[in-house]
């Protein structure tokens, strides 16, 4: 405060670069009265990209980079909205920003905390126990988490059947006719 600054050293030097990046950009008036602004950029991009455009709104506090709201303080796009206007850029930083307001947050005496070794610490009247019951199932297939609903619910078809005869009631590896199968796949193979 001393040396006449008026913004805490991060903000100071987001304005030195801001304000060079808005010496770069173009911008188009749409509403002095509003305050409304079209800020062109005409940074060097590579070839077949077109500059970028971004809408600034001083009155309401907007930027379309977003920025200026984040931060509560301008970003290029409104530095250069400023500069073409003659408007002090100064007002549109949050009073957040001011060394004064940060003198004031320090300005507070805190107490001196008394050694360590003299704290009562309570002891413990309890025991944590872990639930059990929220642990993982180490071994084993392992146990689905879905819940399940009306949709999962399949429709029973009737009993399971046999692969080979179709019948139900046993399974390919009880089939009576497995032998019959059996002979006639590998007499088959024969031929």
């Amino acid at each position: 405060m001393e040396a006449g600054h008026v913004f805490v050293e991060d903000v100071r030097d987001a304005m030195v670069a801001n304000c060079r990046m808005a010496r770069s950009m173009n911008v188009e008036i749409y509403s002095r009265r509003l305050k409304m602004f079209r800020v062109n950029e005409i940074i060097i991009r590579r070839p077949g990209i077109p500059p970028r455009s971004y809408g600034v709104d001083l009155r309401n506090r907007r930027c379309e980079c977003k920025t200026f709201e984040t931060l509560h303080y301008p970003c290029a796009h409104v530095m250069a909205a400023c500069a073409k206007v003659n408007l002090n850029v100064e007002q549109y930083f949050d009073d957040v920003y001011t060394l004064e307001r940060t003198l004031h947050v320090w300005e507070n005496e805190f107490p001196v905390l008394p050694d360590l070794s003299t704290w009562e610490v309570p002891s413990t009247t309890f025991e944590l126990l872990p639930d059990r019951g929220l642990r993982r199932n180490p071994r084993g297939r392992s146990q689905s988490t879905k819940i399940r609903n009306e949709m999962d619910i399949r429709e029973k078809s009737g009993d399971k059947r046999c692969g080979l005869c179709r019948l139900s009631g046993h399974s390919q590896n009880k089939c009576p006719q497995r032998n019959y199968h059996d002979e006639q796949s590998s007499g088959s193979g024969r031929n």
